[in-house]
């Protein structure tokens, strides 16, 4: 299958899943998003520890809707 060079996220080459981002725009991605989970957790962690383990719950699910809209179409893969 050929590769498009357009994607932000690369499968991995083992299991399911995205990889680290291959362009800039999946790192300003990664970077934008783990800048608002710290910042979350500096806010929420100290007195709402529920709060935060739904919030970071919600980020993941972000990111991975993300990856899934502009990365590789994620399959199980064994290292072909």
């Amino acid at each position: 299958m050929p590769r498009d060079d357009n994607y932000w996220f690369r499968a991995k080459r083992y299991g399911w899943g995205w990889g680290p981002p291959v362009r800039w725009q999946g790192w300003v991605v990664t970077v934008v998003w783990f800048g608002i989970v710290i910042g979350g957790a500096t806010r929420l962690l100290p007195m709402h520890p529920f709060a935060f383990a739904i919030f970071t719950l919600l980020m993941g699910g972000m990111l991975t809707l993300i990856c899934y809209v502009t990365g590789e179409p994620p399959r199980w893969r064994n290292g072909e």
